[in-house]
């Protein structure tokens, strides 16, 4: 049997991919019309459109760099503050619940950037690789 400990890491690095991959999919289908397109309805949103446009500009940026583990914190950090937007701005004022007020992706993308952002990238990641990098560089000369 394998330790737990020994799967946390890759775990967590395939729950930032996975996580990652899906929002940036979300962003894809708002700016460019694809996958189905701004809420299943075959189209992207108009370039500069307040806020959708913004938001799917955040969903791919951000699930890109959380997807490659690069910038990971900060970018998590702002992909979930803009599904709690979202949800507060959008979904909430519907009903208070998600099941009821359709919801629960930005509720679920908020809280699972949050831990992104607190548990770090996770051992695969362009993070992990560089900073990994900068342990093994070879101090300079001092004059």
């Amino acid at each position: 049997m394998i330790p737990v400990d020994r799967l946390a890491g890759p775990v967590l690095a395939l729950f930032r991919g996975v996580v990652g991959l899906l929002f940036l999919c979300h962003g894809a289908a708002s700016l460019f019309g694809v996958l189905g397109g701004n809420r299943g309805s075959g189209h992207a949103i108009e370039a500069g459109a307040w806020p959708g446009w913004w938001a799917a500009l955040i969903q791919l940026g951000c699930g890109a760099l959380v997807l490659a583990g690069l910038g990971t914190r900060a970018a998590a950090v702002l992909a979930s503050g803009s599904m709690a937007y979202a949800y507060f701005t959008v979904h909430q004022p519907h009903a208070l619940l998600p099941l009821r007020n359709g919801g629960e992706s930005a509720a679920l993308f908020c809280w699972a950037f949050l831990l992104i952002a607190v548990l770090g990238p996770g051992p695969w990641a362009l993070d992990s690789r560089l900073a990994g990098r900068r342990r093994r560089a070879p101090a300079s000369a001092a004059p």
